[in-house]
């Protein structure tokens, strides 16, 4: 499968990277395991572990430094080959503390093969007072790849409860098809919250909520009717949420959904209904039940 292009070495020069981490996955024995793999600094992923019978094999990415400062940089690169199938989550919540000077970033290519599948859903995204923090996620995949990409961005807190107010997040998200005509855009989802001066959840920011959750599917059994059934199952949950669909690529199609909330459990239990339906009726698996200890 070709790989898509990577920013050049220069993009780099001007910020430290922090942690690197390369995980490549593909099918042995009926399992997936790890083909590939490799970090540096402070990113790693502990030893893999098996959720079901499925074969699925699941990482948990560690940041041992335990958050993001300014001016740091963070690469990730994860290839998940042919046949394969790969659970991606983290061990705790990613913070980003002050940053002074630089924002914080991370970037990360993954790129998916024929009849692939990969379950992208990391802890809640922190920022804390005085945070600038951006994230780029550039995925490739195949016509018959399935993909789900879940998100939590929550403001930090200070202990008497005041909201910290955080400069700015940019979340930034492409989803391209590869096809043996070449490389297609499928999706770009551009977010960019940049909090007003005073309260986070102040009129006309974000409808007065303060959390965000997000749900990016390709898959080429997305259509109207799961958009609608997802949407039905996310009504009841005290959360503003809407969907939208991508055009058709080859077959493949592309779902995007959005919620505000002012809890992060809410915006949890709202991805995870979403998440838990997608498992049952495409894999017949159960809910993920990701206890971290």
């Amino acid at each position: 499968m070709p790989a898509t292009p990577r920013p050049p070495s220069s993009a780099t020069a001007f910020r430290p990277v922090r942690g690197r981490l390369e995980l490549g996955v593909s099918v042995r024995g009926g399992r997936s395991v790890a083909s590939r793999q490799f970090h540096e600094g402070a990113l790693r992923v502990l030893r893999p572990h098996y959720l079901d019978e499925s074969g699925q094999v699941c990482y948990v990415v560690v940041n041992p430094g335990g958050a993001y400062l300014g001016a740091d940089l963070f690469l990730l690169d994860v290839e998940v080959g042919d046949d394969a199938d790969l659970l991606l989550t983290t061990q705790s919540a990613t913070k980003v503390y002050r940053t002074p000077g630089a924002f914080a970033e991370q970037r990360m290519v993954v790129r998916l093969g024929e009849r692939s599948r990969l379950e992208l859903v990391p802890d809640q995204l922190i920022a804390y007072r005085e945070a600038s923090y951006r994230q780029r996620t550039l995925v490739t995949v195949r016509p018959s790849s399935s993909l789900v990409m879940a998100e939590v961005v929550t403001p930090g807190w200070s202990p008497d409860g005041g909201a910290f107010r955080y400069e700015e997040v940019r979340l930034r998200s492409e989803v391209h098809v590869e096809t043996d005509a070449g490389s297609q855009l499928l999706a770009l989802d551009n977010l960019l919250i940049r909090p007003p001066s005073g309260d986070v959840t102040g009129l006309g920011f974000m409808e007065g909520y303060s959390h965000l959750g997000s749900l990016i599917v390709v898959d080429a059994r997305v259509d109207q009717a799961l958009a609608d059934e997802l949407h039905g199952a996310t009504s009841a949950l005290d959360a503003l949420t809407g969907i939208s669909l991508t055009r058709t690529i080859a077959g493949t199609r592309g779902l995007v959904l959005r919620s505000l909330s002012n809890s992060t459990g809410e915006l949890n239990i709202l991805l995870g209904a979403c998440t838990a339906r997608l498992r049952r009726l495409w894999h017949g698996q159960e809910p993920l039940n990701l206890r971290k200890h």
